[in-house]
Parts: structure tokens; sequence; C-alpha cells
């Protein structure tokens, strides 16, 4: 089963990081990263950059509504995620737990997902 880790924090917090925390939560992270990795079972990883960067198409409406940033406020944002295929939910919480060891505050939302592909669907 493939695994979607959402990765939330506060963007405040995460982009004030000095260049020597920042290396240092990576580090972590790339520790903990490491056994699914070498496994083959790691997929995409991605940090996204701040919700000043977004823009949100709200397509409740005609025409469609373009606008800058985030649609909702929230005391914590999505920074990132990643895919990990997982023999079960356990084993998905158990990878989520390894990365909370290594980045402090935020949580993690963990999430079963559909792989799509043109023509396929991998469940």
């Amino acid at each position: 089963m493939l695994y979607a880790v959402l990765c939330y924090n506060s963007e405040e917090t995460v982009f004030s990081w000095s260049k020597d925390e920042e290396e240092a939560v990576m580090s972590k992270l790339i520790a903990a990263q490491e056994k699914m990795a070498k496994a083959g079972r790691l997929g995409p990883v991605a940090r996204l950059m701040p919700t000043t960067t977004a823009t949100t198409l709200r397509k409740d409406r005609e025409p469609p509504l373009v606008i800058d940033g985030p649609f909702a406020e929230t005391k914590e944002q999505l920074l990132g995620f990643y895919v990990v295929d997982c023999e079960s939910l356990e084993e998905a919480l158990d990878f989520a737990k390894e990365l909370g060891k290594a980045n402090p505050g935020g949580s993690y939302e963990i999430r079963p997902m559909a792989l799509l592909l043109p023509g396929t669907l991998k469940q």
C-alpha cells in the first residue's frame, strides 16, 4: 500500500531556522529516511515553498477565482510530503515516528493513496 506522509508545521518557525539549524534537521531527516530508501520503498519526497508563494484557484464560482496565497488561515501549514510503500498503516506510522524524532514540532498526517497512472490504478 502506498501512503502519503504529509508534513505540517509552522512556516514562521521552520523558515526562521538558522542555516545551522536547517542543516541539522535535514541531516536527521535524511538519516530517518535511509532505511526506507535502502529497501527501495521511499518514493518522492517534496518540500513545498512557503504559502506566500502559493496561488489558489477557487472553483466554486463562475468564472473561477484565482487568488494569491493559501485558501485557509491555519496555525500549521503543509510543508512537504513523502510517498512510502508500506505493508501496513503501523509500518507507515513507525516511519512517521522516526521522522518526528528528527524534526521538532508540527505533525504528520498519514493517508493511504491511490497512484493514478495513464491507463492504470494502483492501490
